[in-house]
């Protein structure tokens, strides 16, 4: 297994926090959909990122899955049939899937991007959901999970992730906190779901409605990244989807490209180790900008792509005032605002 690369301290005794870079392989485009939002074109755009050898992840796949469910997935990838009317698979998609948990996994290990397709975070337990297979970022951090380390994911994709929600619903020992449109698929997502038994508070659902902009965004990192803080985990996984830009084609979110570098930016500042995997975003030439941006964040490089930030009307932020006051309502009882 790969392990973190350890921070070096310059002369005057600083560390320097390790860079956060691409893991990629063209094995990722095998999985074809043909004409369909997820689609190669996503990481066509990225064709002059170098090839990396990859931890082939199959091992790993019933931490998250069922072995029927995993065996349901290879057959229907060996005669190319779909999964559900949304999530369609090749000869090509078994092989790609495996290899993006495993390179999940392995930003898992180094603190890198894990540039990967098929998506993973609408993936259950049992289902197929959402252009999702296996669900990359719930695996990468049961193993970190395993390997003794407590971990929170942050999905800033633009819609929730339900097959992650659903793999750590009962669970204190992983927190999750997804920030996404509602109302919008997978349909739910609301204030009032915080967690089931011993996870009861730590799944933190942060609706966003249609119109929402930089300037709420914003507001939610301020607002519901102290809960991580608070969660005190060693390692926080980035569920990484940029399907919440403005120009996005699935979702009626305002992103700006420069909300995703001051996202990265936030993050770096506040969790000295972070990884990420890639979810949405199907605005094939945004999704790249978006990307690079939110690296750069990350990275304390300079902003590869600026945009004019976004803001909300007042109808809208009025909306998300009332979502605010409810999700912390909801949560008072056990963290601090």
């Amino acid at each position: 297994m790969i392990k973190p690369k350890p921070e070096k301290a310059d002369e005057n005794g600083t560390v320097s926090k390790s860079e956060m870079k691409l893991i990629y392989n063209r094995v990722f485009l095998q999985h074809d959909t043909g004409m369909h939002p997820e689609s190669r074109k996503r990481l066509d755009a990225f064709d002059n990122v170098p090839d990396t050898p990859i931890l082939d992840g199959e091992p790993y796949l019933e931490l998250a899955h069922t072995t029927h469910y995993i065996r349901k997935v290879k057959s229907a990838c060996e005669i190319g049939a779909h999964l559900d009317e949304d999530t369609a698979t090749s000869p090509g998609s078994f092989e790609a899937a495996r290899y993006a948990v495993g390179a999940s996994i392995m930003a898992a290990d180094t603190g890198g991007f894990a540039l990967v397709r098929p998506p993973g975070h609408h993936a259950h337990p049992d289902r197929a959901s959402g252009f999702c297979l296996f669900n990359n970022v719930a695996i990468a951090t049961l193993k970190l999970v395993q390997d003794g380390k407590r971990v929170a994911i942050f999905d800033f994709d633009g819609h929730l992730g339900d097959g992650t929600s659903a793999v750590f619903y009962g669970t204190d020992q992983v927190l999750y906190l997804s920030m996404h449109q509602y109302p919008a698929y997978p349909g739910h997502g609301f204030v009032d779901e915080i967690g089931s038994g011993a996870g009861k508070g730590f799944t933190v659902n942060v609706p966003l409605p249609p119109g929402s902009g930089d300037d709420i965004m914003l507001r939610c990192l301020d607002n519901f990244l102290p809960i991580v803080e608070q969660f005190e985990p060693d390692v926080v996984a980035i569920s990484a989807g940029f399907d919440a830009h403005q120009y996005d084609l699935l979702l009626d979110l305002k992103a700006s490209a420069d909300f995703f570098y001051k996202t990265g930016k936030i993050l770096r500042e506040r969790f000295p180790n972070i990884f990420a995997t890639l979810e949405g975003g199907y605005n094939v030439e945004e999704m790249r900008k978006c990307l690079y941006n939110f690296l750069a964040g990350v990275n304390g490089a300079l902003i590869p792509f600026p945009e004019e930030p976004t803001s909300s009307n007042m109808r809208v932020l009025e909306t998300f005032d009332i979502y605010v006051n409810a999700v912390m309502g909801n949560l008072k009882g056990y963290w601090k605002f």
